[in-house]
């Protein structure tokens, strides 16, 4: 299915943690979206991959999203290869998207900048001819989106654009509660872990106050580009 946007993360959940509000805020605009995550999040201390796959459906019904797919690359183990690579070009090309969303160029979890160089460079090479892949034994064309977009997740590596999520926070928030496993229960009996905590979603709605604060809003999502951003009209920007 043809996506507007295709969300791409290493693990289950990276996309409520750090792009949900945009996503929320360009689907009620009328675009449409797609979610495809690298792996099942399985080596998590909390929960089971069974429990994040039934989680992360919940949380992409929520969020409205078009498709939600699990490659199963490996968490903790992917890499950039010709395998890895050709697995998410057959997803680019089958959702043909305009943006590309991607992890974070450098974070706490090394997953997430391994997935963001995988991602930029599958965006590329999606757009060669002569790189063949084929989705249920049908050849498929050649692709490649006009941006790629990474959204930035623990580390604050400092924002290229912020995107005004005010009137999408709540919405978010429940997105990233349909993950029960991995985040604040005060009744589970699962290890505490760094995202566990009351403290963490705290630190989510201090991070989106500060960027809303930045351009002058109440909430807002941080994101990196690779290239200069193009502008046709400055009073746009305003």
């Amino acid at each position: 299915m043809n996506v507007d946007i295709l969300a791409i993360a290493a693990h289950p959940d990276d996309i409520e943690l750090a792009c949900s509000g945009t996503i929320l805020k360009h689907i009620k605009m009328g675009y449409t979206a797609g979610i495809v995550d690298l792996t099942q999040g399985e080596l998590g201390t909390r929960g089971t991959a069974e429990i994040r796959l039934e989680e992360a459906s919940n949380s992409a019904n929520i969020l409205g999203a078009a498709f939600r797919k699990n490659l199963n690359l490996g968490d903790g183990f992917f890499e950039e290869n010709e395998v890895t690579l050709k697995a998410i070009i057959t997803e680019i090309r089958a959702a043909k998207p305009k943006i590309v969303f991607a992890n974070s160029m450098r974070d706490r979890h090394p997953d997430h900048g391994r997935a963001s160089a995988l991602i930029s460079r599958a965006c590329f090479l999606a757009g060669l001819p002569k790189i063949e892949t084929s989705l249920n034994n049908i050849p498929q064309e050649a692709h490649r989106p006009k941006s790629t977009y990474f959204y930035i997740q623990d580390y604050n590596i400092g924002p290229d654009f912020i995107v005004d999520i005010s009137e999408f926070y709540a919405k978010k928030i429940e997105c990233i509660m349909a993950f029960k496993s991995q985040f604040y229960d005060p009744n589970s009996a699962e290890p505490n872990t760094p995202i566990s905590s009351k403290e963490f979603l705290d630190f989510l709605e201090g991070r989106a106050l500060e960027y809303g604060r930045l351009i002058g809003v109440k909430y807002g999502e941080g994101f990196k580009i690779d290239r200069p951003l193009g502008i046709e009209n400055l009073m746009q920007t305003l």
